[in-house]
């Protein structure tokens, strides 16, 4: 299936060739690189990532502490005891796996902070994007850091320094 569409693609791009169509690319990683509001975005994620970690490693020390003093004690234990402990470390891991699958899991609420924090990035870049697109007669655009493999790109074609030139980004 992934295969046709691919061929399905490159049909479609020699197609809007043969039209005399323009065709380009850009790499929106190397973009947003160079946009200082992403090394803000970057610096916010890694601190409250930092915390939410933190939180993840105290419940993970609490239970080995736990399991450790289960351990210490399990002679003087009656078996209820021993399961009665035990039941309670049980909740305490589940506890702990359901924090990190909130937290990090795929549509975590890291995952969502990130995209809340880049989607007004994302859309300057986007209208960027257009501006220059529209600007150069671009039919196709095509995103170099996309999941889109690119076997050989032309530097003659891409756009990326035309859109940073959009954003007003100068080299550093």
């Amino acid at each position: 299936m992934l295969n046709r569409l691919k061929l399905l693609l490159l049909f479609c791009i020699f197609s809007f060739a043969s039209y005399g169509q323009k065709i380009g690319y850009v790499d929106s990683e190397y973009i947003l690189n160079k946009h200082p509001e992403y090394k803000e975005v970057q610096s916010e994620m890694e601190a409250i990532g930092s915390e939410w970690r933190k939180e993840a490693k105290a419940l993970t020390d609490e239970i080995r502490e736990m399991y450790n003093a289960l351990k210490a004690e399990e002679v003087l234990l009656t078996e209820e005891m021993y399961e009665e402990r035990l039941g309670l470390i049980k909740e305490k891991e589940k506890a702990a796996n359901a924090f990190n699958s909130r937290v990090f899991g795929a549509n975590g609420q890291y995952y969502q902070k990130q995209a809340e924090l880049l989607q007004p990035l994302q859309s300057k870049i986007f209208d960027a994007i257009e501006r220059v697109s529209r600007r150069n007669g671009l039919a196709i655009l095509f995103d170099k850091a996309s999941s889109l493999s690119m076997i050989y790109t032309d530097p003659r074609h891409d756009y990326s320094e035309f859109v940073i030139e959009e954003l007003g980004l100068e080299e550093n």
